[in-house]
């Protein structure tokens, strides 16, 4: 049974941002360095700076993969 093109690459960027996800939980066990984030209205609680940069890649990687999909020759 073959899957469709669409289906292979959204399974592909899932599994791959799982995977980025679950590395950046583990390596950020032992991080102290925290920091809030300003949103428009309030703040964020202290999170690990590490998280905070490394959750924004992993949106961006879905967000990249979306619109790649929606791309068409």
């Amino acid at each position: 049974m073959k899957l469709p093109l669409i289906l292979k690459k959204t399974f592909f960027a899932a599994t791959f941002n799982l995977c980025l996800f679950l590395l950046l939980i583990i390596g950020i066990q032992n991080s102290s360095n925290k920091s809030r984030v300003n949103l428009v209205l309030e703040q964020t609680i202290a999170l690990p700076v590490s998280f905070i940069i490394g959750s924004s890649f992993i949106c961006g990687s879905i967000l990249g993969g979306f619109i790649n999909l929606h791309i068409k020759n």
